[in-house]
């Protein structure tokens, strides 16, 4: 709401063009319709173009599609060349690791970085992951009553519930370091579950890298107490809290490139210096 009324403030000064920096774009996990759920993502980008911006500059998008919920230019750069500077820097022996998607639908990302650094890949499956499709949203309802009146003419088929398989490692992590890559760590007991099978699977060391720490609710202890050596977050999200709680979480700071794209922006220059080496997967 703030940066709503400061853009607003701004157009009715007769600025002429407005432009709005948001390293983590908020509500970026919900843009897809679920069954009948609204899609917060595009009512976001509406109110942001009638209130007046005309530009955005943002960072890795959990699905890059929304760019085209905007109808005004949305730079969307990426912070994995941060990420790989940091695996190739500080962490000692990462020749010998191996890149992990906690879930199938982080293999492309995990792809991307592992081909990057020619490394080996593997993928988390199975029944320990929960996928956003899978979460209920409450939206069962009115509730299943035995004795109701279906209309003789409208016979609905069963839906099958869903199994998932036993949960599996595809690809070898026995003796390697396992580094787990996404683009949002907030609620982090799925990649606790993680680390705890590659442990048993025979990872000697477990580094989490992504994009935006929120870092939630008790996320610092649970990252304290689990099998994770060290989580490595930029600071696209304030987490000076959460990292006085939990000494594992580590910061790669990322100002560099958003200060470039301020100045490339306001000069007029080329941004496609930014995006250079990006990958399609990324």
């Amino acid at each position: 709401m703030e940066l709503l009324i400061m853009a607003y403030a701004l157009k009715t000064s007769c600025a002429r063009n407005i432009i709005g920096v948001i390293p983590y774009f908020p509500y970026s996990k919900q843009s897809k319709m679920r069954k009948r759920g609204s899609i917060v993502c595009k009512l976001l980008a509406s109110m942001l173009a009638k209130a007046g911006l005309t530009h955005i500059i943002t960072m890795d998008l959990h699905q890059k599609e929304i760019q085209g919920f905007f109808s005004f230019p949305v730079d969307n750069l990426r912070a994995s060349p941060f990420l790989l500077q940091y695996i190739q820097e500080e962490i000692p022996d990462y020749r010998n690791a191996v890149i992990v998607a906690k879930s199938p639908d982080a293999a492309k990302r995990a792809q991307s970085y592992a081909e990057r650094l020619r490394l080996g890949l593997a993928v988390i499956h199975g029944e320990a992951q929960c996928t956003e499709q899978d979460m209920d949203d409450g939206r069962h309802s009115p509730p299943m009553v035995k004795n109701t009146t279906v209309h003789p003419g409208l016979e609905l088929p069963l839906m099958m519930a869903k199994e998932k398989p036993p949960i599996t490692v595809v690809g070898d992590v026995g003796g390697r370091i396992a580094i787990i890559v996404d683009d949002i760590i907030d609620d982090v007991e799925s990649f606790v579950a993680a680390a705890e099978i590659l442990k048993e699977r025979g990872a000697y060391k477990i580094f989490v890298m992504a994009t935006h720490g929120l870092l939630s609710a008790d996320a610092p202890r649970l990252i304290e107490e689990s099998s994770i050596d060290e989580v490595v977050v930029t600071n696209t999200v304030p987490h000076e809290v959460q990292k006085l709680q939990c000494p594992k979480i580590k910061t790669v700071d990322i100002s560099l490139i958003l200060s470039e794209a301020i100045r490339r922006i306001h000069n007029g220059e080329s941004m496609a210096y930014l995006f250079r080496n990006i990958t399609v997967d990324d």
